[in-house]
């Protein structure tokens, strides 16, 4: 889509125009600003809305039937306006910024123009005014979104240290929109790390999350370790920089860090645990590399790293404060991706996989295989060629007709249960427990020993041979 960058005017959508109507009928102004605004100029299809206006927040209440005073000491409530939430904040002027995040000081103003000023950067720092679309942009923004570049408002520095977060939304807005940072821009956030620094880990983790979403991750990642930032809040991921994987068997064109963005990159945006799994799979990989020499040839190692990557993305992810159930599940991911599946796996060896990685886990698993091989050679994976591929389907497929034949592929899909034992004279307890896993381990071998009769007699037996009865 062509697009005109010196607008002077944009289409106000019909439910800010209504909006507005009831701002002029009682004497204020309103302005379409921030994201929405920039996502129109650059042509993309907007949701949600944020309004800024002359009325206080306590006007905005009075003239509106419902709304939630979601910030109101910095000038900000929600209105509920036929259906949808729309974030309306008062113009305002901002001074101080000690914990390097809030603003000390919060004063209402009058125009439009003082309240883009305080904004981070050129491209967000427009307005529209709902009466008439009539187009504000006091610091050029349409002409750098047109250049496709991230700039501040004024100084950077200054910018950086009146929040600590805006140097990293910045690397993420370059990522999110395919934008290259201004180069002034850019110096400025290694001089203002100490500012970053102290933003909390939650607001942090919440802007890494949105990193990880956008189409090409690495190039944020890429930022963040080239300004220091990385380094700060994953120290993990920069001692993975200059750890060599590449030796003659040609597996590998990267080291390990590049590995890692490039893998990340392999997976689908739209999958949160596997782009963290794919971004941590090898971090373990500085912990327990080896040389050695065969044949006159120099390979390098990293038994058990699945292991030790496991572990290590485990205090990463806590250190961040992710959900433990997330937590537990990426790491789940990790600790099992280095299957090597062969033609030779039994039956009972890919009922054995089904149970140690899960049902819903194993295509989370398979997408981080794919997303492994990318990050090899960052070329994309052709499913359908090469020996690894059909591997992969041939696996994907032995997994579907046993699962389609509803064998016991869990404690509880046994014929027998801890009442059935207790009934032929087992005591309940841990050798219970023992009996029944043994139990388990027989119906994963032979299916077909999964009946009540036959179950009961080699139970009885185990028993027997234990001397619990």
């Amino acid at each position: 889509m062509l697009y005109n960058y010196n607008m002077k005017h944009i289409k106000i959508p019909l439910i800010l125009k209504k909006m507005n109507s009831v701002f002029q009928e009682n004497g204020y102004q309103a302005f379409l600003v921030g994201g929405a605004l920039r996502d129109m100029v650059c042509g993309k299809t907007v949701a949600d809305w944020d309004v800024a206006t002359d009325a206080t927040p306590e006007q905005v209440i009075s003239i509106f039937p419902k709304v939630i005073p979601t910030g109101i000491a910095h000038g900000t409530v929600t209105v509920l306006f036929h259906g949808e939430s729309i974030e309306v904040t008062t113009f305002r002027t901002e001074s101080g910024y000690s914990d390097g995040r809030h603003p000390d000081k919060v004063e209402f103003g009058h125009d439009i123009e003082g309240d883009l000023s305080r904004r981070d950067f050129t491209m967000n720092a427009m307005a529209a005014s709902l009466k008439d679309g009539l187009l504000v942009d006091p610091f050029n923004g349409q002409m750098d979104i047109k250049n496709k570049l991230i700039k501040t408002v004024g100084n950077p520095e200054d910018r950086f240290l009146e929040d600590g977060l805006r140097a990293i939304r910045g690397i993420r807005f370059s990522s999110q929109l395919g934008f290259q940072i201004e180069k002034a821009t850019l110096e400025a956030i290694p001089k203002t790390l100490h500012k970053t620094f102290q933003i909390s880990i939650e607001r942090f983790r919440d802007e890494f999350i949105k990193i990880l979403k956008t189409d090409i991750p690495s190039k944020a990642l890429f930022l963040m370790e080239k300004t220091g930032i990385l380094a700060h809040f994953i120290p993990e991921l920069i001692e993975c920089r200059n750890v060599i994987q590449a030796d003659c068997r040609g597996f590998h064109q990267f080291d390990v860090l590049d590995h890692l963005f490039y893998a990340c990159d392999g997976a689908s945006k739209e999958n949160l645990a596997v782009r963290l799994a794919a971004l941590f799979h090898d971090i373990g990989k500085p912990g327990v590399k080896k040389t050695q020499q065969r044949d006159g040839q120099t390979i390098y190692t990293f038994f058990n790293h699945e292991k030790l990557s496991s572990k290590i993305t485990l205090e990463i992810m806590t250190r961040l404060r992710f959900p433990k159930s997330e937590t537990e599940y990426v790491c789940h991911l990790i600790n099992n991706h280095m299957f090597h599946y062969d033609g030779t796996w039994s039956e009972a060896a890919i009922r054995r996989f089904i149970v140690r990685v899960t049902s819903p886990a194993i295509p989370d698993l398979f997408d981080l295989r794919i997303a492994d091989v990318y990050g090899m050679t960052r070329t994309p994976p052709v499913i359908k060629e090469g020996r690894w591929s059909q591997n992969l389907i041939e696996l994907m497929d032995r997994i579907k007709q046993i699962e389609s034949k509803n064998e016991a592929l869990c404690l509880k899909n046994l014929a027998v249960n801890g009442s059935d034992l207790i009934a032929n004279g087992i005591p309940t307890g841990k050798a219970m427990g023992r009996i029944l896993q043994e139990l388990f381990e027989t119906v994963l071998d032979e299916p077909e020993c999964n009946t009540k009769e036959n179950l009961l007699r080699i139970a009885i037996n185990i028993a027997k041979r234990d001397g619990i009865i």
